[in-house]
């Protein structure tokens, strides 16, 4: 008896399993495959480049400020400072650039900065005499020593003008004897640790046997407190771990505080420097809190690691504009062709190779949208390369922007800085030679 004509029931329902499966597979890979991004500048950047090309800045890498936005920031945080009953105190490291902090203080009304090396503290000495200077990190006493000769030469009152940082016995034994050694009163903060655990003092029993030290020591003169917080807003915000976070740093600077009053150095409590804070954080204080300042200084420009929900509404206003070299067709380097087909043929978003004018920033491409780095390639300082679709509609001379993760460091990198204001370049500030 022969088969039967048709294949079994089985044999069918397993054929078409496997073409269900294929088709799916497909439409999956068609729904992963990237579409094809990408758009010309907007007219905020649009602006930002007109503005630079007529003041014939678009032919090397340029640090750009947008006043417009850095005033916006000024407004909005001068508010914050209002609303906190907080004094402000501005990073210069974060903001390096004397023209830019002298229109921060001037907006914010402060002449506190916190200073991060000696070379700094000098500017501050000969740019900004009437300004004062917290340490914000603990240097070796050579390097307060050496300032202190500067210092003596210009006759600018350092003794009344810097609180230096210390964060132990140790140090602080050592700044002791530089005070006798020139027999000059020094300013001396302590830095406390609130749970950042990069330094300062860790325990109540070390801070009172300093409190004790300096006491005993005329010419030592207690500045207050510094406990730098911005390890809180990295915790991850579940479970409640953020608060609890923000919770014990607060709890911990508060015993710090009324150990310092219940100590025989104990005085008018808004007469010490009690500061806390930084751009991430600085909307957490008040001044109901153990705290009567805060320090700040990379909100005012926004750069891409401060978009945090704390601080939403200010804009980024710092940009690397620099210009295209070439456009070109994206051809993967001897070795990689048939990866680089293969990626082409996938992604569209690889078409076009954008060859810059430098690049391997701490930065981000930001405009045009739709611009990446070539895995391929990889980062350059010299040409980097950066791909893209085609929609961009970028050509040779065309300007490409950045987006800094940072300000300190970065706003230092290419000179002057181009400050643009409504639709032109109004000044060019110079900035601080770069410096740990």
């Amino acid at each position: 008896m022969s088969g039967p004509a048709h294949p079994p029931r089985r044999r069918l329902l397993k054929m078409g399993a496997r073409l269900g499966l294929g088709l799916g597979a497909v439409g999956l890979l068609a729904w992963a495959r990237p579409a094809a991004q990408g758009q010309p500048h907007d007219a905020h950047f649009s602006r930002l480049a007109r503005a630079l090309q007529q003041a014939g800045l678009g032919h090397a890498p340029t640090l750009v400020i947008d006043r417009d936005r850095l005033h916006a920031n000024l407004t909005r945080i001068r508010q914050d400072m209002q609303a906190s009953g907080l004094a402000l105190r501005l990073v210069n490291k974060s903001l390096p650039c004397l023209p830019l902090l002298d229109e921060a203080a001037r907006a914010q009304g402060t002449q506190r900065q916190m200073v991060f090396n000696t070379p700094y503290l000098g500017l501050l000495a000969q740019q900004q005499p009437d300004h004062t200077a917290l340490l914000g990190k603990p240097l070796p006493v050579q390097a307060a020593a050496a300032f202190l000769e500067t210092a003596a030469g210009m006759g600018w009152p350092a003794a009344d003008r810097v609180q230096w940082l210390v964060d132990t016995p140790a140090r602080l034994a050592q700044y002791r004897a530089l005070a006798r050694a020139r027999a000059e009163p020094m300013q001396v903060n302590i830095e406390i640790d609130v749970g950042l655990h990069r330094g300062g003092v860790t325990h109540i029993a070390t801070l009172q046997e300093m409190l004790a030290l300096m006491a005993q020591e005329p010419l030592l003169r207690l500045g207050g407190l510094m406990g730098y917080d911005a390890h809180t807003e990295k915790v991850p915000d579940a479970l409640g771990q953020r608060e609890r976070a923000r919770l014990a740093a607060r709890e911990t600077y508060q015993a710090c505080v009324e150990a310092v009053l219940a100590s025989p150095l104990a005085r008018d409590r808004a007469s010490f420097t009690f500061n806390t804070g930084g751009s991430t954080t600085y909307r957490l204080h008040t001044a109901d809190g153990p705290a009567n300042e805060v320090a700040l200084g990379s909100a005012l420009v926004k750069p891409s690691d401060f978009d945090t929900p704390l601080l939403a509404d200010l804009q980024p206003a710092a940009w690397i504009a620099t210009p295209v070299l070439k456009v070109a067709r994206f051809q993967t380097p001897t070795g990689v062709e048939a990866l680089g087909m293969v990626l082409q043929a996938w992604d569209a978003n690889q078409a076009v190779a954008h060859h810059i004018h430098g690049g391997n920033w701490l930065a981000q491409p930001a405009s045009p949208a739709g611009l990446q780095a070539s895995g391929l390639i990889g980062a350059s300082s010299n040409q980097q390369v950066l791909l893209g679709s085609g929609r961009q509609r970028l050509q040779p001379d065309d300007l490409v922007f950045w987006r800094p993760t940072q300000s300190e460091a970065v706003l230092q990198q290419f000179g002057d800085i181009a400050v643009v204001e409504g639709d032109r370049v109004v000044a060019m500030w110079p900035v601080f030679p770069a410096r740990a």
